[in-house]
């Protein structure tokens, strides 16, 4: 029952709450693991069976598996959200995840790049190649637009307005925003519109960025590309798509942005989420400060 449960749970997330495909699997799979637990080791089949218990028991086993609390905290926000659906559509009548205590999160400050790195992972990319077109284009769009990869990898033909320097984005739950297109964007995106992509494009289709047999290119894909131009670029941090983002946030308030043009630029619906770039500002302006001024250590004693 739990697991037929589950399939219309998953049809209520794609059709009522029109997630995106990423967001639906990433929540199916981590109630897989939840419902093979229940059923493995408590043989529950009805979800009225299911106690508070049995959650903290399937919280402990995901600590004693070494899942970070971050981890279990989204593994947790899934197991809520199932729970609700079930006492929404009147299945069960108490809800057994409130009052379910999680371990506490770490706050680690994301990873940003220095304007220096991002100038050198930008000469990584060159080239006239149409792979490297393509590159270059997609890094652009990724520091100069603050794009999520997915959002990056789904532009389509139809939502770029070269002449205008904006473009359309699909971005969480099908929240559509318009960001803006630096000059820098613009020119590669134009170089490897007229030289990349139609040496790329063998099969039909709008979708701007695609790989070497002309299909769409994989969050993984550039994920790999952009890994190989970081080595290249001599940059030793451990950087994915998502820190070309992060790096455009802390960019821009570090030249004096607004908190709140930046988190409408990011797509943010809670501006908390954007707060956390004016800790990496503060942290920056600390290192600077211990690096340079005079007055920042204290002097040996004699």
């Amino acid at each position: 029952m739990l697991k037929r449960l589950l399939k219309e749970y998953e049809y209520y997330l794609k059709v009522t709450k029109g997630l995106s495909p990423n967001s639906i699997s990433s929540y199916i799979s981590d109630l897989v693991e939840y419902i093979d637990f229940l059923v493995k080791n408590y043989v529950i089949k009805d979800p009225e069976n299911i106690t508070k218990q049995h959650i903290r028991n399937f919280i402990g086993r995901l600590k004693r598996k070494h899942n970070t609390p971050s981890s279990i905290s989204r593994k947790m926000s899934a197991i809520r959200s199932f729970h609700k659906y079930l006492l929404l559509e009147k299945i069960v009548f108490n809800n057994v995840t409130l009052g379910i205590s999680l371990p506490k999160k770490e706050h680690k400050l994301p990873q940003v790049l220095s304007v220096e790195e991002i100038d050198a992972l930008m000469v990584a990319a060159n080239g006239d190649e149409p792979l490297e077109l393509r590159n270059r284009a997609m890094l652009e769009l990724l520091y100069g637009s603050g794009l999520r990869i997915t959002e990056l990898i789904g532009v389509r033909l139809g939502d770029l307005h070269l002449n205008m320097g904006f473009l359309n984005v699909m971005g969480k739950g099908n929240k559509e925003r318009i960001v803006p297109l630096g000059e820098e964007g613009r020119y590669s995106l134009r170089r490897y519109l007229d030289k990349g992509r139609p040496f790329l494009k063998k099969v039909p289709g709008d979708i701007v960025f695609v790989n070497n047999s002309g299909s769409p290119i994989s969050r993984v894909g550039f994920y790999k590309t952009l890994k190989r131009l970081a080595i290249k670029a001599g940059i030793t941090k451990d950087i994915s798509p998502h820190t070309l983002r992060h790096s455009f946030a802390s960019h821009l308030l570090e030249n004096g942005v607004n908190l709140r043009m930046v988190q409408e630029l990011l797509g943010h619906e809670d501006i908390s989420t954007t707060q956390i770039y004016t800790h990496i500002s503060k942290k920056q302006l600390k290192s600077v400060y211990e690096e340079f001024h005079p007055r920042s250590k204290k002097e040996e004693e004699l």
